[in-house]
């Protein structure tokens, strides 16, 4: 796990009409990890990016593309966006019978791998993969559309996570409705990676929202 916290804006918020410009920007503007978010309209209600995306952007940033597939079978599309250029490939527990055979499967690809839980997934799910992975997210909103509103009541398990995980290198992500006062919470609760869709592209500077939302959870670790 890094030490400090990692902004990783999720380009579902971005500009779709102008997506290398505007990962060239969130890198220009400090981002950590770029953030894509592929939904399949099965698993989730809305369909997004597919490894053509991920292929497309990778020339526009050498930072981390941190890759959630919110998709159900996510295991025939592993080596796709594998090789399209994903640095970590993220599933959800809830949408994979055989999470740890797809881990391997990540693992054998070169890629770093996470598993995702849904708000009302209890943590206990990852118990016995735990030494496997390098990431796990923690949808602090019900997956599916950017811009909804944050539920706080994931920080307890944020917390349960960081105790869970100890001193195993694996980084702990928060997404959904993170901004600069969430980032407080979540950085609190044991969380250092953070992202952010609106807080980043909705409006203002995007160096100066990434910043900001930085500099909050700094301050609440």
């Amino acid at each position: 796990m890094s030490g400090n916290i990692l902004i990783a804006p999720s380009i579902l918020s971005a500009d779709f009409a102008r997506l290398g410009e505007e990962v060239r920007a969130i890198d220009g503007a400090g981002c950590d990890w770029v953030h894509v978010d592929v939904m399949d309209g099965h698993f989730v209600p809305n369909i997004t990016f597919g490894p053509c995306v991920v292929e497309a952007i990778r020339p526009h940033t050498k930072k981390v593309i941190d890759v959630h597939l919110m998709i159900d079978p996510a295991a025939p599309y592993l080596e796709a966006f594998a090789n399209a250029g994903s640095d970590i490939i993220t599933v959800h527990a809830e949408a994979d019978k055989h999470l740890d055979r797809s881990l391997q499967v990540i693992r054998g690809l070169g890629k770093k791998c996470g598993v995702s839980l849904n708000p009302a997934t209890n943590e206990s799910v990852i118990e016995h993969v735990l030494d496997k992975l390098d990431l796990i997210l923690v949808m602090t909103v019900n997956p599916g559309f950017g811009g909804q509103k944050f539920i706080e009541a994931q920080c307890e398990k944020i917390a349960r996570l960081k105790a869970m995980i100890g001193d195993r290198p694996i980084d702990l992500e928060v997404d959904g409705g993170v901004n600069r006062e969430t980032a407080t919470l979540v950085a609190k609760a044991g969380a250092n990676v953070l992202v952010a869709g609106s807080a980043v592209f909705g409006e203002g500077d995007y160096g100066a929202n990434i910043s900001a939302i930085r500099d909050k959870a700094m301050a609440a670790r």
